[in-house]
């Protein structure tokens, strides 16, 4: 069983250490056993790659490469900032996130 992580696929993220720090992007893929996320145009990576069926002339591709969940944080819906975030029942009785900055529900 894995610890549920505070971040989802399509959620807008800031890094908040490590190379990329300071950059913000979208959420493309989590990876819940390695505990790493894919971050839309963060991490940026040189890949060499063989002529294949998609590129035939191969080359060198940028692609992005999986940034640890620890340095990211979710940036507020509200005011674009980062926020931790917590969890609370809401009136439907189903448990939500929510940003502790704005107190807003997180989509």
């Amino acid at each position: 069983m894995h610890k549920k992580l505070h971040i989802k696929k399509g959620d807008t993220v800031y890094v908040n250490s490590g190379e990329a720090r300071g950059q913000k992007g979208r959420v493309l893929e989590v990876e819940v056993k390695k505990q790493r996320a894919i971050v839309e145009g963060v991490n940026m990576i040189s890949k060499h790659t063989k002529p294949n069926a998609e590129n035939p002339n191969g080359g060198i591709i940028k692609k992005e490469a999986p940034i640890h969940i620890s340095n990211l944080i979710l940036l507020d819906p509200k005011s674009g900032e980062p926020t931790r975030i917590g969890r609370k029942l809401n009136d439907k009785n189903k448990l939500v996130r929510y940003s502790k900055k704005s107190g807003e529900e997180i989509k």
